[in-house]
Parts: structure tokens; C-alpha cells; sequence
């Protein structure tokens, strides 16, 4: 072609949680059973939403309202109740015109990130979600700005480390948080959120917050909403159904924006990405008629703490599980339905191995280990080997080495079987 199309950022995006299929994909068609412990989606694994929340959708269907457009920030009545959750907690205080609804988080992130000068920079945790990270490195043309997340202590944000950055860094715009954080299961307590801001404050950033899996905490943590410690900074919390019904093919998600009548060039790049759903027209409609329905219900809040009970169990499970293996070190989650497991320095080499019974299967995973980061030859062995299909945690923007697991398996033998052998394999590897 005589010009060069290919957007200076396009490498940046990648998605191991999605990736890992295609490996997975290729040894299923050569006869191994595989076990999908890569993505977070509940339904997928069992879970179902309860009936009463069923027959709520299904009486929406029969409505000829929820077949038409929405209004381009999403369903007025959708918005306003929102607003008034949002009010309630106290803290910073907004209307429905500062609610925008997208075809999921996914949409959401694309825009946040895509709408933003190039030379404005976000920086976000390392482990990082690679939806934010890919997202906010492609819009730049460079990797992404990360500070890290300390496993020592509990996964939580090394706050020196994200102040020399974004003190030394005047292309730094704005902060990423994920609370809880996924890939962790990290909750950030209130003091730790109110030091972000008075960073924030300190350096005229705004703040990115993550909050998708707000109402799914347990083991003695607690939601704090950025709403509640943002004050006068500008910023945004993300939001959504997926992990809350959960219904994560319903692709509906939100931002609740804090503080844009009192940045000017705030409201203008949150103008921006109205006006880009307004090309789009508006997001899907039926999802966002369900909120105040379903949200409003006085079963969803037992919902909410039932859900909350059994991620809990099943998170104490795999700590239990995962904390006595030698060579790797585990923090019992807190939030969402993921724990991260992170290799002990220098316990990995390039020579260690699984046994893989299936010789096209070992070839293939042979021949894909060469030049990988030494998590993901361990991923790709224990794919081999098992059929068990992990994350590595240098897929999520880490330079430290591990694997991502899900605590979403509904069937109590399926799920414990998946961590012993996880477990099992861990110690066959390196004593290999």
C-alpha cells in the first residue's frame, strides 16, 4: 500500500485472558480436555442468575420500549437511580447528566483511553487489567505507565513509587485504579484511596477507578466508592451488571463523572466521549431498563451478600490450598473471584518441564515455549500436561512471574481437583 494505515499504537493490544484460547483452542482439537480457568465470566462456569431476576428481564422483553434507541448517555430513569445510589453514600454528589452508559467496560476503557490527547498519559497498577493497560498504551504508541503493586504487602499500591513517577513524569494526566482490584483481589481501604487523591490533588491529575467488581468484597473488607474520597478532583468510577447480576453478555456498563463543572478541560474531554456515543447513537437498551428493577428489588441486596459468602469460601479455599506449596507466594483475596500466585525469585529456569502424555500435544507446546517468559512456559507446560488454562502474570503488565486463577467454578470436586492439580504441578515442575 502507498501509505502506511497501521495506528502507531496497535501492538499494544493484547489480551492474554482472550489469547491463551487459540493455545487452547489447538490442543482441544488434538484430544485434551481442557478446563478454562482464563476468564472471568460466572455464567460460564455455572453460576445463574436467580429466577425473580429472570422473569424481570423476560417481562422487559415483552416491552416494546426496550426495542427502541436510548437516549445517547443511556435511559433517563436508568441514569437518575443511579445517581441517587451514588448520592446516598455521601461524598461527592452527582446528577443523572453525569452518568454515560456503553456497550460494557470494554467500550468504556476503549473511549476513555482513545479519546485522550496522545501525548496524556494514565498510569495504572502493575499487575495491570490488560483491558486498561493495552488500552491506555495503544492510544499513547507507547507501553504502558504502570506503579507497582507490592505482593509483600498484600498487593497494595507502592505509594512512593507512583509519586517519583508522576512527579518526574509531567506527561502524566491522570491515575488508573481497579477496586478490587483484579488481577489481586486486592480492597483498598479508605485511608490508602484518600492518599491516591492528595497525590492526584497534589500533581492536578485525574482519577480512573475500576470499580466493576465493587459489591463483590469479603474476609472482613469493605467498598469504599470513589465518590466517597474524590472530593473537588476530577474523575470517574466505572461500573457495570457483568460481575454484579452477573450477566456479562448484557455488554452494559457505565462511568459516573465527579467534579467536571469545576475542571473546564475535564468537561470538555468528558464532552468528547459523549459525542463519540453519539455517533453511535447510543448503547444497548434492554440492560439499561433492568437497573432500577432489578437493583432496586429488596432481594438484590441479600443477592449481593449471598454471592458474597461463597467467593469467600471459595477464596479462603484456594488460599488454604496454594499457601502451603513451596516456591510460590499466595495473599488471600479480598475481592472479586481471582488470586493471583507469584514464583518465588529464581525458583524458575528454562529447562524445567511437565510430562505431556500426548506427543502432538508436548511437540506443540514444545515448539511455543521457546523465547517465553518463564510464567508462560510454565502456563503453556501445565496446559499441555493438564489441560488447565491460566493467565501468566506477565500477561497483565508484570514483570514479576506467576498465574492468575479463577474462584468461579461451581462444582465443589471440579474446583478443588483443578487447584490440587495446579498445586501438584507446581512442585513436579520445579523439582524438574
Amino acid at each position: 500500500m502507498r501509505r502506511n494505515i497501521v495506528h502507531e499504537g496497535a501492538e499494544q493490544l493484547t489480551y492474554e485472558i482472550r489469547e491463551i484460547v487459540a493455545v487452547a483452542d489447538q490442543l482441544k482439537d488434538m484430544g485434551i480436555n481442557i478446563t478454562w480457568e482464563n476468564i472471568g465470566d460466572p455464567i460460564q462456569k455455572g453460576e445463574q442468575l436467580p429466577p425473580w431476576m429472570k422473569k424481570i428481564i423476560k417481562d422487559l422483553v415483552s416491552d416494546d420500549k426496550t426495542y427502541r434507541y436510548a437516549a445517547t448517555k443511556g435511559v433517563p430513569e436508568t441514569r437518575a437511580f443511579l445517581a441517587n445510589l451514588v448520592n446516598a453514600r455521601g461524598g461527592c454528589q452527582i446528577t443523572l447528566e453525569d452518568i454515560i452508559f456503553f456497550n460494557g467496560l470494554g467500550d468504556a476503557v476503549a473511549k476513555i483511553f482513545g479519546f485522550l490527547k496522545r501525548e496524556a498519559r494514565v498510569i495504572g497498577p502493575s499487575p495491570a487489567y490488560s483491558t486498561h493497560s493495552s488500552a491506555e498504551a495503544a492510544h499513547s504508541g507507547y507501553e504502558h505507565l504502570t506503579y507497582e503493586l507490592d505482593p509483600k504487602n498484600n498487593w497494595m499500591p507502592d505509594l512512593t513509587d507512583l509519586e517519583n513517577k508522576v512527579k518526574y513524569n509531567d506527561s502524566i494526566a491522570g491515575i488508573l485504579l481497579i477496586n478490587p482490584d483484579n488481577p489481586t483481589g486486592t480492597v483498598y481501604s479508605k485511608s490508602l484511596l484518600e492518599d491516591i487523591i492528595r497525590i492526584a490533588r497534589k500533581y492536578r491529575l485525574f482519577v480512573v477507578c475500576d470499580e466493576i467488581y465493587a459489591h463483590i468484597v469479603f474476609n472482613g473488607a469493605r467498598t469504599v466508592h470513589l465518590s466517597e474520597v474524590i472530593r473537588t478532583v476530577p474523575g470517574m468510577a466505572l461500573r457495570g451488571i457483568s460481575k454484579e447480576y452477573p450477566w456479562p453478555g448484557s455488554r452494559c456498563g457505565w462511568i459516573e463523572v465527579f467534579n467536571q463543572n469545576r475542571h473546564p478541560m475535564f468537561k470538555r474531554y468528558i464532552s468528547s466521549l459523549v459525542n463519540a456515543k453519539m455517533l453511535e447513537v447510543c448503547s444497548t437498551s434492554l440492560p439499561q431498563y433492568s437497573i432500577p428493577r432489578v437493583m432496586g428489588d429488596p432481594r438484590y441486596i441479600p443477592h449481593l451478600n449471598k454471592r458474597k459468602k461463597v467467593f469467600e469460601h471459595r477464596a479462603n479455599e484456594a488460599y488454604k490450598i496454594f499457601s502451603r506449596v513451596e516456591g510460590i507466594h499466595v495473599v488471600r483475596p479480598q475481592g472479586a473471584f481471582y488470586m493471583s500466585i507469584l514464583f518465588e525469585p529464581g525458583v524458575l529456569s528454562n529447562s524445567q518441564k511437565l510430562p505431556i502424555d500426548n506427543r502432538n500435544a508436548r511437540n506443540y507446546i514444545e515448539a511455543l515455549v521457546k523465547n517465553v517468559a518463564p510464567d508462560k512456559r510454565f502456563v503453556y507446560y501445565l496446559l499441555g500436561s493438564t489441560g488447565i488454562c491460566v493467565v501468566p502474570l506477565t500477561g497483565f503488565c508484570c514483570n514479576r512471574y506467576g498465574f492468575r486463577i479463577t474462584m468461579l467454578e461451581c462444582d465443589d470436586s471440579k474446583r478443588k481437583w483443578t487447584w490440587n492439580m495446579i498445586t501438584e504441578s507446581i512442585g513436579h515442575y520445579l523439582k524438574s
